[in-house]
């Protein structure tokens, strides 16, 4: 059964009130009646007045008291509802006024007829009922004692509303410092880090460099050539300089990657991450060095492409420069035979024109862009046929040793670029062991597996084939590392001034590039330099019948350079073009000259059928020579073509795929050559 409401206990007391208002009434009617029996009937009925206004008095103290003591009549459900809640509860009206609640709510709050009218508190509850009023219930803070608490508000119609006081809220968590304060950080490195592919060191110390380890894992101790071990300084595992760079970073508040070099071999790099934890220093070195070469090798890949593409279209223009210079002087030769005081000065001009041809030739080889004649090549019969020129070559203070493999390779490459090559190599090597007083110069020939190929420096991956290998090595002072990376950069040289023009070995680069191989370089400081040339091994393809023999267009050298005929000339270089018509025009040849493209096909047009030979540029603003070629054969017919470029004809040859008739000469030319080669053409 439910427990009696604590807030009707009272209901059967008298109230002190009542009975002091009885007492007056009594004391009232007595003296009222013994004062009417002495004044008689006139003052009795004053005294009846009396009486009566004290009774009516006496009535309204009475009701006051009750209005007072009343409220709204309750239902006996929603009080019994109350009674049974688990928590303190109450039915509150509108007012603030209690009217009725159970026995949590009055050892809460204690037999307080009415909720706090002021303060903050009663501004807090009253805007909770106005919220309930609005949404049906609201939840508010409140003060139970000393103690703050939530109490949930529901709205229950006609002005009254229900209040539970809410159980205690859990304790909140104390407020937690940062870990890294607060942690005083493990005392040895954990199993996964033990056994990590990474190095991985437990160091104590507030500044990691001064900071002594404390634990490392065997893959640190193996980076650091062993000399990663517990009691050791940190520091003492890193170049100095690495310490230097690293400082910056870590003063920034970086956590890594912080680049450094080990001590014990500087040609490894690392990359350091590390984690506080209180005061201790947990750090990870991870090996990147093999990645750092890679990011080199494509660093100096695209660094040489990009100086290649310059020296190709510096090359190019410096070629239509040389060919005007050569076609004046054969003007002025021809005004200036032999005997003639200016003769001598004149050959001098083209000696140095010639010399500069041959810079031409190497910046295009640089830049793979020279033109080549690619043969099938026996690299061991190739290199014992310029022995004797190699050791006539190196003088006798310094020895030419051959290593001949079994099994040569054959492969596929212009026969003299590569001989240019190796004795290019060999050269360097004379110079090197020459300047160490004297030594060996090593030629090595042979064929390698894929694997071996990898294993040598070749940058291939499990797939690569048979290689074919042409080794030069010295026993010479070697190269510095601050020299190794930049030695097949054009124009670099350690040579004094006038003893070399720093393109041998880019020459060399590009060679062996265009020719679809590879150069790698390695060398110790007193001890040599050993370079590798890598060159695809060619395998003749299988051909079930041999393809009819076609008779071969004369090539003889023609004594009569004079001849008939028209001649399209086309060539944006005003210079060269002019100058070369009116040469040709000399020799009996009617030539027509177009500025570019698109005037050629207009002359095309016009001359339709008469034009026998058409000489065109490869490289033109507009429209290039293969594309002038197609568009222009429908008014050509089948008459020969030659292009004239300083570029080589592999950069072209995919175009012409289908042309039939197209021969090409390269830039610089000449007047003899051009006038040989047009009347070759003619005649075919």
């Amino acid at each position: 059964m439910a427990e009696t409401n604590t807030f009707d206990d009272k209901k059967g007391r008298l109230d002190p009130l009542i009975l002091a208002a009885a007492v007056f009434f009594v004391l009232a009617i007595i003296f009222a009646g013994v004062q009417a029996f002495r004044a008689g009937a006139a003052t009795f009925a004053g005294l009846l007045l009396l009486a009566g206004l004290a009774a009516i008095a006496f009535i309204g103290l009475i009701a006051l008291r009750n209005s007072g003591r009343e409220v709204p009549a309750g239902e006996p459900d929603l009080d019994m509802f109350v009674e049974v809640l688990p928590e303190p509860a109450a039915i509150v009206a509108a007012d603030g006024r209690i009217l009725s609640g159970n026995n949590g709510w009055a050892q809460a709050f204690g037999f307080a007829r009415r909720l706090p009218r002021s303060g903050p508190e009663a501004a807090t509850l009253f805007t909770a009922f106005g919220d309930a009023r609005r949404e049906g219930q609201s939840v508010t803070r409140f003060m139970v004692g000393e103690e703050e608490r939530d109490i949930g508000l529901a709205d229950l119609g006609d002005g009254r509303f229900l209040l539970r006081l809410y159980p205690r809220r859990a304790a909140a968590a104390p407020v937690i410092a940062p870990v890294q304060a607060m942690y005083e950080g493990p005392r040895s490195l954990d199993a996964f880090a033990a056994a990590a592919p990474f190095g991985a060191a437990l160091l104590e110390g507030g500044e990691v460099f001064g900071a002594r380890i404390l634990e490392v894992n065997d893959t640190l101790i193996a980076m650091t050539g062993g000399r990663a071990a517990p009691g050791e300084i940190f520091g003492s595992l890193v170049d100095e300089a690495s310490r230097i760079d690293a400082g910056l970073g870590l003063s920034e508040g970086r956590a890594g990657p912080i680049e450094l070099k080990l001590a014990h071999d500087l040609t490894r790099t690392a990359h350091l991450y590390l984690v506080r934890t209180g005061d201790s220093l947990l750090i990870y070195l991870v090996d990147v060095s093999e990645l750092k070469a890679i990011e080199l090798q494509i660093a100096q890949s695209r660094k040489m492409q990009a100086i290649g593409q310059l020296a190709g279209g510096v090359a190019h223009d410096f070629n239509n420069l040389l060919s005007a210079i050569q076609f004046r002087l054969d003007e002025l030769l021809q005004r200036h035979s032999l005997g003639d005081p200016s003769y001598e000065n004149l050959v001098e001009i083209r000696q140095t024109c010639l010399r500069a041809a041959d810079l031409v030739r190497k910046l295009l080889a640089m830049s793979r862009r020279q033109t080549v004649q690619r043969e099938a090549l026996d690299i061991g019969e190739m290199v014992s046929e310029f022995e004797v020129l190699l050791g006539r070559m190196l003088r006798e203070d310094v020895k030419l040793e051959f290593e001949y493999g079994r099994d040569l390779p054959t492969v596929r490459a212009d026969k003299s670029q590569i001989e240019t090559c190796v004795i290019n190599l060999a050269v360097n090597a004379r110079h090197a062991v020459r300047m160490k007083g004297g030594g060996t110069v090593k030629i090595r020939t042979a064929r390698l597996s894929g694997a071996e190929a990898v294993k040598l420096g070749y940058p291939g991956g499990p797939g690569t084939g048979e290689m074919a290998l042409i080794e030069v090595s010295d026993d010479g002072p070697g190269i510095p590392p601050d020299v190794l990376d930049k030695i097949f950069e054009p124009f670099f040289t350690t040579k004094p001034v006038g003893e070399g023009t720093g393109l041998g070995l880019a020459t060399v680069y590009g060679i062996i590039r265009q020719s679809d191989g590879h150069i790698h370089v390695e060398s110790e400081v007193g001890k040599g330099a050993t370079f590798r040339i890598f060159l695809p091994v060619w395998t003749p393809p299988v051909i079930s019948e041999p393809p009819p023999v076609q008779p071969a267009r004369p090539r003889t050298q023609a004594r009569d350079l004079s001849g008939a005929g028209m001649i399209l000339f086309v060539e944006d270089e005003e210079a060269v073009r002019g100058v070369a018509a009116r040469l040709l025009r000399a020799r009996g040849y009617e030539v027509i000259e177009a500025a570019d493209g698109e005037e050629a096909l207009i002359l095309a047009e016009e001359h339709m059928g008469k034009i026998d030979l058409m000489i065109s540029d490869v490289i033109m603003p507009g429209i290039d020579g293969p594309t002038l070629l197609k568009k222009a054969r429908p008014f050509l017919g089948n008459i020969p073509v030659m292009f004239i470029s300083g570029y080589a004809k592999e950069e072209f040859s995919d175009l012409l795929e289908d042309e039939k008739g197209v021969s090409f000469l390269a830039k610089p030319i000449d007047i003899k050559t051009l006038a040989e080669r047009v009347k070759q053409e003619l005649a075919g």
